[in-house]
């Protein structure tokens, strides 16, 4: 049914939790986001911070069927579709991909929180899958 690991959806919802975490900057130059000098610079979003591109490219490296299978399970999780109308949401979503699939996910302001409900109303343990890769 589900054609990507659970433990890649788990990989995606740790990064995406830590994107969303981020706060702007409230110093924008280089020297100010040193996490050794200020260890709370580590949750303000810079403009060189890796963690966007990180799970961007990320996302960008699942082949075509795990894309679509993961925006397919982050709109379960949404309720745009019910768990049962998962094969409908996976055809919509390879149907009506019109941009990356990485900048449409990012755009996603709760993704975390979307592809945990996913998981769960799809009878895939959270907690499992992200213990595998922590």
């Amino acid at each position: 049914m589900l054609e990507i690991a659970p433990e890649k959806v788990a990989h995606v919802i740790i990064k995406a939790r830590e994107y969303d975490s981020k706060v702007g900057a409230w110093d924008d130059s280089p020297a100010s986001g040193d996490a050794e000098d200020d260890p709370a610079s580590i949750l303000e979003d810079f403009a060189n911070d890796p963690t966007r591109g990180e799970l961007a490219g990320f996302i960008d490296a699942l082949n075509e069927d795990e894309q679509v299978h993961l925006v397919a399970l982050a709109w379960v999780g949404r309720g745009t579709f019910a768990p049962e109308e998962f094969d409908e949401a996976v055809e919509t979503a390879r149907n009506e991909r019109t941009t990356a699939t990485s900048r449409y996910l990012l755009g996603m302001p709760l993704l975390a929180d979307y592809l945990e409900e996913g998981l769960e109303k799809l009878g895939i343990s959270v907690e499992s899958a992200e213990s595998d890769i922590l």
